[in-house]
């Protein structure tokens, strides 16, 4: 049971929302690049908007034998640049609209680092916790089963994203394959690497925020070995990247998961904590540190700030108490336009999501043309590949916002924004 909407309805390019979503951010985050650039309304109309959507309802037999139906999402913002790509999330407040502007982030995304894709993101309003494995596994094939008219490796790839992970993505791969008659492992990313899967995939979105962290640490004149840091979220993204800030000399003092948050002035024991999460869930109770309120976590006295966790954490409620003189966003859309303007005001260097966290759709790239090649690459080539990727973006970024005194956020989507309007502008409107 599923409904498409292709080329739906235009948003107004004035449109205002009142109130601060994911969405509104990204549309917000649009009109300024669009501002300046210099594009007409009908251009910025069409980037407003998705290309496709595919909602879904999504029934799955429980195991205890009753059934419960869940709405899933994927959203297909844009592949003039090549296939649609984006990452699918388990979690209860998915909704339409949050996946609309991950969509919207993953092209400005794709395009900023060059990797010839399009924005895409999937979502299924489930809770994943409340869930045995078997049942996610079956709620998994049902969701692909619905949106298989959609992907594929030259239309749409899937990738992991919150609530999701490696076996997530070998099931959906198995399903599509099955359903295909032959093994595709291009239809996916993030998978086993067992099954095609890229080394360093697991890791890349953290290691991709290490370089820029440390880089952008360096550019405001502060050095690495005697920075601190504070880490919002210690799951995918947060917890390795943790690791790597400490590894590379970075004193980590402060780390927080959805439970609580500990801190730690003389520095958190990063591996200690890793066991004392795996062993009971959370980073509450470990002994290495002292109990911290979570909200208060973003505005310790640190030199550099990582939020990984959700959207919209920074906010012009707490912008005007953050400490840091550096922000990396691990998340997407961790910080609103509102808190944007607050720490631009303040000389915060935030450095956008599109850019810092672009290390896993740069090795899901990896990823996907070693799947078509069907030739693979050692983990030191996987790295080099993606910190030279990493830091050429960083590079640039820069200097196109020191060259028309932008925010290193504006400068990112006014890039990416050019590129994406310069392959329509190529391609043509057809018919």
């Amino acid at each position: 049971m599923s409904t498409a909407h292709v080329d739906a309805a235009p948003i107004p390019a004035n449109a205002v929302d009142h109130i601060a979503t994911p969405l509104t951010d990204a549309r917000s985050q649009l009109a300024e690049a669009i501002s300046l650039l210099g594009y007409a309304d009908g251009l910025h109309q069409m980037l407003a908007t998705p290309r496709r959507e595919l909602s879904v309802a999504v029934p799955l037999r429980m195991d205890s034998g009753e059934s419960r139906l869940y709405l899933g999402y994927r959203v297909q913002h844009n592949f003039s640049r090549g296939p649609a790509k984006g990452g699918l999330r388990y979690a209860p407040n998915v909704n339409l609209d949050e996946v609309r502007a991950l969509a919207m982030w993953m092209t400005w995304k794709c395009a900023l680092l060059d990797v010839p894709y399009g924005g895409a993101k999937g979502g299924l309003a489930i809770d994943p916790r409340e869930h045995s494995t078997a049942e996610l596994e079956r709620v998994t094939r049902r969701y692909t089963s619905e949106i298989l008219p959609i992907i594929g490796p030259e239309r749409d790839i899937p990738a992991p994203d919150i609530g999701t992970d490696e076996q997530t993505m070998a099931w959906i791969m198995d399903t599509y394959s099955v359903n295909s008659g032959y093994t595709v492992p291009g239809i996916v990313t993030g998978k086993p690497i067992s099954l095609g899967g890229s080394q360093g995939r697991a890791s890349a979105t953290s290691r991709g925020v290490t370089h820029i962290a440390l880089a952008a640490l360096r550019h405001v004149g502060l050095d690495p070995a005697r920075s601190t840091a504070a880490v919002q979220g210690f799951g995918k993204v947060g917890a390795d990247a943790a690791r790597f800030l400490s590894e590379a000399g970075v004193r980590v003092t402060a780390v927080s998961d959805q439970y609580g948050a500990v801190v730690n002035a003389r520095g958190l024991d990063i591996e200690a904590l890793s066991d004392h999460v795996r062993a009971t869930g959370s980073v509450i109770g470990f002994a290495g540190g002292e109990p911290l309120e979570g909200a208060d976590l973003l505005t310790q006295h640190v030199d550099l700030l990582v939020p990984a966790a959700v959207e919209g954490v920074l906010h012009d409620g707490n912008a005007g108490d953050v400490k840091a003189a550096v922000i990396v966003e691990g998340a997407n859309g961790p910080t609103t336009p509102a808190a944007d303007r607050i720490l631009r005001e303040r000389g915060v260097l935030v450095v956008p999501d599109i850019l810092a966290n672009a290390g896993g759709v740069i090795v899901s790239y990896f990823e996907w043309v070693q799947a078509n090649q069907a030739y693979w690459w050692r983990a030191d080539e996987v790295e080099s590949r993606l910190e030279e990727r990493m830091l050429s973006a960083w590079q640039h970024v820069l200097g196109y916002a020191r060259a028309r005194d932008l925010s290193l956020r504006t400068a990112a989507t006014a890039l990416a924004v050019e590129r994406v309007a310069e392959a329509h502008r190529l391609r043509g409107l057809y018919p």
